[in-house]
């Protein structure tokens, strides 16, 4: 039997098959290769990596190691320091307990040496107090003697008062009869008038008018008398008289060539006002400003 006849070609030959399958497998093999190569070194970097992080790691673990040995040591020197500052403390606290009980005790011996002394100054107090009370009687026996031998004495004393204190009733009845009125240099009829020390006593005693003495001398200002100002101009001590000027009101009154005991009269705000000179000297007057009791009634 006859091979058959095909209208195509033939196939390749068989070695032309192989080939490609040699130079696929070729191909795989260099491709598997080549992924194995990478993956091999993904895995040095990854290894590499790895021991990068466990270095830092070690090393972290190191210092914090470190860090808590010191912090310990630390810690523990703060508590030694504590440790020692307490012992200080009591030492210091035992001390001064024994220095505070020792000055106690000492107090209390003075105390107690004071209170003995004292008790002793006391009892000997009173023995002298006994003693200087039972001679105050002696004296009081001795004074009472005495006092009762004076009643006698003291009788005819009080005898001789009566008669003095009559003598002075009889002064000061003189003294008022003295008192006498006068009419002033402005014609009118003053109140009664003193003289003399005496009789201005008496004046300011009735207690009608106000009574300011004065004492003047010659000088070139006014000198303040109650509410009013005086000057003196000039005296003629053998007359007796003198020259004087008044200042009331704002008012200037020249009272000129006046006597001793004559009233000088002038008005201030409608009340009588009147200067008395009793003695007259070289250069100097004195007397008195005679005044309204109730001052002056400036609203009038």
């Amino acid at each position: 039997m006859s091979a058959p006849q095909f209208p195509y070609p033939a196939p390749p030959p068989p070695e032309q098959k192989s080939s490609l399958m040699t130079a696929l497998a070729a191909g795989a093999i260099v491709a598997s290769l080549a992924c194995n190569g990478f993956l091999l070194y993904q895995v040095h970097d990854l290894s590499l990596d790895v021991s990068a992080k466990r270095d830092i790691i070690q090393n972290e673990i190191e210092t914090l190691k470190e860090n808590s040995t010191a912090m310990t040591a630390t810690q523990r020197k703060h508590l030694d320091d504590l440790k020692d500052d307490l012992e200080n403390r009591s030492r210091q606290l035992s001390q001064q307990a024994s220095q505070v009980k020792k000055e106690a005790l000492s107090y209390a011996d003075q105390q107690a040496q004071k209170v003995e002394a004292l008790s002793h100054a006391e009892n000997q107090k009173t023995a002298d107090s006994v003693t200087k009370v039972n001679s105050d009687l002696s004296n009081v026996k001795q004074t009472a003697e005495s006092a009762n031998a004076k009643v006698a004495d003291v009788g005819a004393d009080v005898t001789g008062v009566k008669s003095d204190l009559a003598g002075t009733k009889n002064d000061l009845a003189q003294t008022k009869s003295d008192l006498k009125k006068v009419t002033g240099d402005l014609g009118m009829t003053s109140g009664l008038v003193a003289t003399n020390g005496k009789e201005i006593d008496e004046l300011r005693r009735r207690g009608e008018r106000n009574i300011v003495e004065f004492h003047l001398n010659k000088t070139k200002d006014f000198q303040k008398v109650g509410d009013v100002s005086l000057m003196l101009k000039k005296t003629d001590a053998k007359k007796n008289k003198f020259s004087v000027d008044v200042r009331a009101d704002d008012k200037l009154t020249e009272k000129k060539d006046r006597n001793v005991n004559e009233p000088m009269q002038f008005y201030v705000s409608k009340s009588l006002y009147e200067i008395v000179v009793n003695t007259v000297g070289k250069d100097t007057i004195s007397g008195y400003l005679s005044m309204p009791k109730y001052g002056v009634n400036r609203g009038n």
